[in-house]
């Protein structure tokens, strides 16, 4: 008989959402303490921000990885168990080892899954032979690797045809690289190519117009709506399609960073939960779910209009904390997110600009400076502040 388990409040997902709700509502109410669980397999947890400088080799990928089980807040009950099917009409869940929880209200901060599978021969040719990429911590040295080896040709950075996070992390890592080849020696025999299925550099003018200064200063050549559909490692090709034309094209390279194409993950995308996209469908202001009122979605696995980044979470936190305790002591629900989010774009070893917006592409800046411009000291606070706040305040329910 399956082992039956209630809670009043159920978040799923232990990434930076999950645990900064969980840290939020218990040191808001004392009472819920005991009456909260948060469901996640993993061991491990990972501030996956520094990953862009661990594929520079600015930073050690042993930076950004915590045990799970040291930043479960005090009074919340781990399950490291994974969901297989929401039962949100009875009010229920199902997971992998056969525990039902029944809750009173859900949070579901679940993240997204990276899809490997989603371009043909990615999977097996990722992190050897010149192809890498900084979306995993098994991957991301390889990135460092490749850079430092790369003696010339061809360098292919992409962006996918899909949401990804941060959406600046693709071509981030893609200035450092290009730091680097000057600094060896080899840029004057190289050719950056910039292979994006948007179609420009960045959402915000202000921030784009920057951007596109940068990629003209470093000679980088950008070739929009073009989306990576195959890797051939043994022939060192990638095939990519013109989303204009639908037509494919094969391109030489000696070495490729890839961004894989991402989504919702399946136990969400297939459930009564989810959008036609496959993400949790909820209100972008209350974040309450837009059929299921007792339920809440946060985070990268939910079908809000903005890019899916950790600053964009720290800001949802505490609507989704706010609404809910108004939801349990039957007052209105008054917190409203309004899109912010947060793209610290790397733009070369000890350069940074500070992108900070809402729903609208409104620049919403923290600093009395314009952030649109290239800083150091805005390098300095990625690389040694912000680490920091997240760890001790972020993830404790403090910021």
């Amino acid at each position: 008989m399956a082992k039956q388990v209630h809670y009043t409040v159920v978040i799923v997902g232990a990434g930076s959402a999950g645990i900064s709700v969980a840290a939020r509502i218990v040191r808001a109410s004392k009472r819920l303490k005991g009456q909260v669980a948060i469901i996640d397999p993993a061991s491990k947890h990972y501030y996956q921000p520094l990953w862009t400088l661990v594929g520079g080799g600015a930073a050690k990928k042993e930076e950004s990885e915590r045990d799970l089980s040291s930043l479960i807040p005090a009074g919340v009950d781990w399950i490291c168990d994974e969901v297989t099917m929401f039962q949100p009409e009875q009010h229920t869940l199902c997971t992998k080892q056969g525990t039902i929880l029944s809750y009173d209200y859900l949070v579901v901060a679940a993240g997204l899954q990276l899809d490997w599978e989603g371009v043909k021969g990615l999977k097996d040719a990722v992190g050897k032979n010149g192809v890498c990429s900084n979306y995993a911590y098994q991957t991301v040295e390889s990135t460092w690797e490749a850079i430092q080896s790369f003696k010339g040709g061809t360098a292919i950075f992409t962006h996918p045809n899909s949401p990804v996070k941060c959406g600046g992390a693709p071509q981030k890592i893609m200035y450092l690289a290009d730091d680097y080849f000057r600094k060896s020696h080899v840029r004057n025999q190289s050719e950056i190519i910039f292979a994006s299925a948007k179609g420009s550099i960045f959402d915000v003018p202000t921030y784009a117009n920057t951007l596109n200064n940068v990629i003209r200063r470093k000679n980088i050549e950008t070739r929009y709506k073009h989306n990576l559909m195959e890797v051939r490692a043994d022939s060192k090709e990638a095939v990519f399609e013109n989303l204009d034309t639908k037509e494919q094209e094969v391109w030489k390279y000696d070495m490729l960073h890839v961004t894989p194409p991402m989504k919702a993950p399946d136990f969400i995308a297939n459930s009564a939960l989810a959008d036609t996209g496959g993400w949790v469908d909820v209100d972008p202001f209350t974040l309450v779910h837009k059929s299921f009122p007792t339920i809440f979605g946060i985070g990268d696995c939910a079908n809000l209009p903005t890019s899916k980044t950790g600053a964009a979470i720290r800001k949802q936190a505490p609507v989704v904390e706010k609404n809910l305790l108004a939801l349990i002591n039957g007052n209105p629900l008054t917190a409203k997110y309004d899109g912010y989010t947060s793209c610290p774009l790397v733009t070369g070893y000890n350069k940074l600009v500070l992108a900070e917006f809402d729903y609208n592409l409104t620049p919403c800046e923290t600093f009395p400076f314009d952030q649109s411009e290239e800083r150091f000291s805005m390098y300095l606070m990625k690389r040694e502040l912000l680490p920091i706040l997240y760890w001790n305040g972020m993830l404790k329910g403090l910021m």
